[in-house]
C-alpha cells in the first residue's frame, strides 16, 4: 500500500464498503472514488478526516505519515534498555493489535518466536530481527502485506 489510492481502496474494502457507499457518505461521485483508488487524483484535503473517520483509522494512517524511515545508528550507541519495538497488525478481519515492548523484553521473546495466525507473520525471522535491532538499525523496519488482506508493520524506536 504505497499509494494514497492503493490506502483507500484497502480501508473501503476492509470496511465492506463499495465505491458508491463511499461516494454517498463523502457527497462525492462513484467516479471519483475510482479516480482516487487508480490514483488519477485525490480527494479534496477536506475530506481526509471525513475518511480517516469513516475507516475507524487516523489522519496519518490514511495518509501513511510516519516519519520513521530505518536508519542505522553506530552499533556502540545502541542501548537496549532505551529502545522499544513496536509491532502493529490489522488483519483482513478488522482486528487491530499493537504491541510496544521494551527491546529487553522483546529480544527472548523474538529469538524464540513461533507466531502462527497470520500468514504474513508465518515467515518472519524474527532472530535475525532481533540482531538487526541489536546491531543499530532504527525506525521501520518491516512492512508485510499479505495476499489475504493483513498488514504487519515492525518499527525499532
Amino acid at each position: 500500500m504505497n499509494t494514497l489510492g492503493q490506502r483507500i481502496a484497502f480501508y473501503r474494502k476492509k470496511c465492506n464498503l463499495t465505491q458508491e457507499e463511499l461516494a454517498e457518505k463523502c457527497s462525492v461521485t462513484p467516479q471519483a472514488v475510482s479516480k482516487w483508488e487508480n490514483d488519477i487524483s485525490a480527494p479534496d484535503i477536506s475530506l481526509i478526516p471525513v475518511l480517516a473517520e469513516l475507516f475507524n483509522i487516523t489522519c496519518d494512517e490514511l495518509l501513511c505519515v510516519h516519519g520513521k524511515t530505518a536508519k542505522a545508528v553506530p552499533e556502540e550507541l545502541v542501548d537496549l534498555s532505551k529502545t522499544l519495538l513496536k509491532i502493529r497488525i490489522i488483519s483482513s478481519d478488522g482486528d487491530k493489535v499493537n504491541l510496544n515492548l521494551p527491546m529487553q523484553i522483546a529480544e527472548p521473546f523474538l529469538k524464540n518466536a513461533q507466531i502462527g495466525g497470520s500468514d504474513a507473520l508465518k515467515n518472519i525471522d524474527f532472530a535475525r530481527l532481533a540482531e538487526l535491532i541489536k546491531s543499530g538499525a532504527v525506525g521501520k523496519l518491516m512492512e508485510i502485506n499479505s495476499a489475504d488482506g493483513d498488514m504487519v508493520e515492525i518499527y525499532a524506536e
